[in-house]
C-alpha cells in the first residue's frame, strides 16, 4: 500500500481549469474585441463620405456597434460571475475583501472578478461616445 496520499485530495476541491481560464481571460479578450471593432466599424462607416467630407448619418452602424458592445459586456459580467462563484466554492470565506487567495486556482477566480470588473468598466466607457457622439465625428 503506497504511502503518497492521493493526488486529488492533496489538491483541494476540483474546478475545471477552463473554468478558470474563461473568467480570467475572457473580460480581456471581450475588451480587445470590442476595441478592434470601434476601429474596423468607425472605419467602415467613415469611407463613406459626401461633399465637403460630411459623412452621411448611418444609425445602423451606430446601433450594431452599441449591440456588440452589449453582447461583450454580457460575456463579461458572465465571466465575472462564474469567477466569483467558483472563488466562493474555493474559499472558505464569504467576504470578498477577507480572503487571502494563496492558492493558485483561489488567485486565480480572484483576479477573474478584477479583470471582469476592469474591462467592464472599459467596455462602457469604449461604447457610450458612439451613442452620444457621431462615430466620423469622433474619429477626426
Amino acid at each position: 500500500m503506497s504511502t503518497e496520499p492521493n493526488p486529488a485530495l492533496r489538491e483541494g476541491k476540483p474546478v475545471e481549469p477552463r473554468r478558470l481560464w474563461f473568467g480570467t481571460a475572457s473580460g480581456a479578450v471581450a475588451w480587445v474585441l470590442l476595441g478592434m471593432a470601434d476601429i474596423v466599424i468607425t472605419w467602415r462607416a467613415c469611407m463613406v463620405q459626401e461633399d465637403y467630407g460630411i459623412p452621411a448619418p448611418r444609425p445602423e452602424i451606430r446601433i450594431l456597434y452599441f449591440a456588440l458592445a452589449v453582447v461583450l459586456l454580457a460575456i463579461t459580467v458572465y465571466a465575472g460571475s462564474m469567477s466569483y462563484r467558483t472563488w466562493q466554492y474555493l474559499s472558505n470565506r464569504r467576504k470578498m475583501l477577507d480572503a487571502p487567495a494563496v492558492e493558485r486556482r483561489e488567485f486565480t477566480a480572484v483576479v477573474g472578478v478584477i479583470v471582469a470588473v476592469t474591462m467592464g468598466r472599459g467596455i462602457l466607457w469604449l461604447a457610450l461616445p458612439p451613442l452620444f457622439l457621431d462615430l466620423c465625428w469622433r474619429a477626426r
